[in-house]
């Protein structure tokens, strides 16, 4: 029997999926293993702690492993690439293909067929393909410039916000609530830390905002109805570029769509309204799932 490893390298979290043939048969969870972000001292850390894991899980040595697909952002630059397979081969002999995160979550959502998915987690990109694998994508292009919708855009616009609503005498929840995930007190220390180098993360004041709108916080609603009207211009872009009618089908993945009720409801409305009788997916993907097939398929290739 052949074993096979998916893994879904993502700025916060990642996860491994270790397989048969025909059946998960373990998962694992690990901090984030962005190379970019963590640095690759840390994503090789956190790459072997999560093989090891799911290994341990499955009851199976990684040197059983046939064949691994890891999807990462940024994961086919080249010196992120030898980074990620020297981690690997320390542990197992297995071949390694590393695709962008998008790769794999278009796999997860639609197999081989036609379809766009929307990724809004800690970045954010929206990527599809044709029937005749043509693909194309929109966004995704870096926190400083690109990354609509996602966690760390909508943490940096909830700091934008509070300095406007302080500016405007606008009363809101959200500043106590930034104050203590980044330990500041005063707006002055919020000027300094958001401006700092290297930057603040971002991405861990999406939390905040979601509970601040939770609890009926107006700006912080609104900053999430901006999200999910970008999110849906992503996937505009993308929806365009595919032939129709009919329109492909769009899936969602990612933690901001996971948490964000409020997120998916836009993002429902504005492409309902722009492209009619488009087939949007409820169930949020788990792009882990599409990197063990890829790995399957690799295997078989």
């Amino acid at each position: 029997m052949s074993f096979y490893l998916g893994i879904d390298g993502g700025g916060t979290k990642t996860r491994c999926a270790l397989g048969d043939e025909h059946k998960v048969l373990a998962i694992s969870v690990a901090g984030g293993s962005n190379i970019t972000r963590t640095g690759a001292t840390q994503a090789r850390e956190v790459l072997q702690k999560g093989v090891r894991e799911v290994c341990a899980a499955a009851n199976i040595s990684p040197d059983k492993i046939a064949a691994i697909c890891m999807g990462a952002s940024g994961g086919g630059r080249p010196e992120a690439a030898i980074s990620i397979r020297q981690s690997l081969a320390e542990l197992t002999p297995a071949p390694v293909e590393i695709v962008g995160d998008m790769v794999i979550a278009l796999e997860a959502a639609f197999g081989s067929g036609t379809g766009a998915i929307v990724i809004a987690g800690t970045g954010s990109v929206a990527y599809g393909r044709d029937a005749q694998g043509n693909t194309t994508r929109a966004g995704g292009w870096g926190f400083a410039v690109s990354d609509e919708g996602s966690g760390h855009w909508i943490g940096r616009r909830a700091v934008t916000a509070v300095l406007r609503a302080q500016d405007e005498g606008q009363q809101s929840t959200l500043p106590a609530g930034i104050y203590e995930a980044w330990n500041l007190k005063t707006v002055d220390d919020l000027v300094i830390a958001a401006n700092a180098i290297p930057a603040r993360d971002f991405s861990r004041l999406f939390p905040v905002v979601l509970n601040a709108a939770g609890n009926g916080d107006a700006l912080a609603r609104g900053l999430l109805g901006e999200a999910g009207n970008e999110l849906s211009r992503l996937a505009s872009l993308v929806i365009r570029h595919l032939p129709h009618p009919p329109y492909a089908p769009v899936a969602m993945t990612g933690s901001v769509f996971r948490r964000s009720e409020e997120v998916r409801r836009v993002f429902h409305e504005e492409l309902e309204s722009h492209f009619p009788g488009i087939e949007i997916r409820q169930e949020i993907v788990d792009p882990v799932e599409g990197a063990l097939s890829l790995a399957r398929k690799a295997r078989r290739a």
